[in-house]
């Protein structure tokens, strides 16, 4: 079996050169960010923001009505849509060329009307948090997605426990991939990379980062790498480690204990324009 790369600066040196003097918003795709059922503001913030610092053109939020004001005065480049009802997002999720799905999205009714109508689109798809939940409902295959697990939504993608999953990490994320494919990021300490030409390790990160958003960041890191129109699988693996490093960085700042997901949102910008 091969061995998987240890991700490094060469792939950011490689697939994000400087931009063209020339270049416009429109050159770097647009991102829409799904979820944030009450409550849950946050995640699709923290996503959505972390989309618009690596890059993407223009980001969008399709959320509860409840949430527009407050994402909005914190972060007032996004364009915030009220998602009452999934078909009513189908004219905003066909102007975007990527689709983050599942941050805060819950498990209600509204959530899985979402999810049902965004997977019938044709756009990139990254699955995270409760998308992940639901699909696991239902199972289904598809190549036109990254799927963002941690061990217990994997453990429900694949119904074992999550024991099972952190006993053997890759044969996990490979099952995974095999059955509902794409590319499989399962993330964790030494996040694993699985699907497209290879798979790919991340050993940067440190314990500071266990602590809720985390994932929404990393979501969104992904997300908008994809609609500046990196492959699957070299949007998961840049982004992977971007989102690490952005980690590590503020780690040493900071330090550990007490890092917030949103710490890691300042450090994205000097990260992703490697000189």
């Amino acid at each position: 079996m091969t061995h998987p790369i240890i991700i490094d600066d060469t792939l950011l040196q490689q697939f994000l050169p400087k931009r063209s003097r020339s270049s416009q918003k429109g050159d770097f795709g647009h991102l829409l960010v799904v979820g944030g059922d009450y409550g849950m503001a946050g995640a699709v913030r923290m996503a959505a923001e972390a989309g618009a610092r690596v890059g993407a053109g223009l980001v969008s939020v399709a959320t509860r009505s409840e949430h527009l004001n407050l994402i909005q005065q914190g972060r007032p480049e996004l364009m915030c849509h009220t998602a009452k009802k999934a078909k009513d997002l189908l004219p905003l999720v066909a102007k975007s060329n990527t689709v983050i799905l599942g941050p805060g999205l819950g498990q209600d009714v509204w959530g899985r009307s979402l999810f049902k109508n965004i997977l019938l689109t044709k756009q990139p798809l990254l699955v995270d948090a409760d998308a992940l939940n639901l699909l696991a409902l239902r199972p289904q295959c598809s190549e036109r997605w990254v799927l963002t697990p941690h061990p217990g939504e994997a453990a429900r993608l694949l119904n074992v426990t999550v024991r099972d999953i952190q006993a053997n990490r890759l044969a996990a994320a490979q099952a995974i991939q095999r059955c509902y494919g794409g590319i499989c990021v399962l993330k964790g300490a030494g996040t694993l990379i699985v699907g497209g030409e290879k798979t790919w390790l991340c050993t940067a990160g440190n314990p500071g980062m266990a602590t809720g958003g985390m994932g929404d960041v990393l979501s969104g890191v992904i997300g908008g790498l994809l609609a500046q129109g990196l492959s699957y699988e070299y949007a998961a693996a840049i982004g992977v480690y971007v989102h690490a490093k952005a980690g590590d960085y503020a780690a040493t700042k900071q330090g550990e204990r007490g890092l917030l997901a949103g710490d890691l949102i300042n450090y994205l910008q000097a990260i992703i324009n490697p000189v």
